[in-house]
């Protein structure tokens, strides 16, 4: 039939996408060597999560705004995805104390763009190298409300540490009305059918506010603070 392609043609066209992906290789592997020479000099980093949303007259940016400047009271560094919301917030209080504010911008059809506070600004195509960076020099996570995104990135650092493959890190959520049902749904479902342990549940620390989140890095830290990353022989 007219339009169909034919088998040479099936076949070229595979070749070329092999050829395609083997270039590609190249593009990932410059993008991760350009982020870790870049990120490789800041120590002392908490990621910090959440919606891209949140607008500057709510509540949890004002109080991620808060974070982000206690946090460089306190001689740490903030690391954000660099866009608006949450994200623009922590990277604002941080930047405003003066301390290190570092986003690391993905390029998306609607939603991010780069914020004006930040002291390192790294921009990626691949959101996989990018949620490596979040946690590969973090000491901490603080993840406020945010959508499908924030819930892949809590999961994803949970997962991590729940695995072992990084080492223990804490990880707070911020906002206690907005995680409550979430908590108590992974009490009822998954801890009650056996799906996680419970010794799971101690991965994670709810606060409602900022204060509470550095205080809780802080004790957690009060001992020394070990690599994120567990490098295997």
């Amino acid at each position: 039939m007219g339009g169909n392609c034919n088998y040479d043609e099936l076949n070229f066209i595979h070749q070329q996408m092999q050829i395609g992906d083997t270039w590609r290789i190249f593009r990932i592997m410059a993008e991760f060597v350009e982020s870790f020479e870049s990120m490789s000099r800041y120590k002392m980093l908490v990621t910090v999560f959440g919606s891209a949303r949140t607008k500057p007259e709510e509540l949890y940016y004002q109080e991620a705004e808060k974070l982000g400047r206690i946090l460089v009271e306190n001689k740490y560094g903030v690391l954000t995805g660099g866009g608006g919301g949450i994200m623009e917030a922590a990277n604002k209080g941080a930047f405003e104390a003066k301390g290190v504010s570092i986003g690391l911008n993905i390029d998306l059809p609607h939603e991010q763009h780069p914020n004006p506070y930040q002291t390192l600004d790294l921009s990626f195509r691949y959101f996989f190298i990018r949620k490596v960076c979040f946690l590969k020099y973090a000491v901490g996570a603080v993840i406020f409300p945010g959508g499908f995104g924030t819930l892949d990135e809590l999961s994803e650092s949970l997962t991590l540490v729940q695995t072992k493959k990084i080492n223990r890190i804490p990880i707070v959520l911020v906002g206690k009305k907005f995680w409550k049902p979430m908590l108590n749904w992974i009490d009822e479902y998954l801890l009650d059918n056996n799906l996680i342990s419970e010794p799971d549940k101690e991965l994670y620390h709810l606060v409602d506010s900022a204060e509470e989140a550095v205080n809780y890095i802080v004790k957690c830290h009060q001992f020394g603070i070990q690599n994120t990353v567990i490098y295997e022989n």
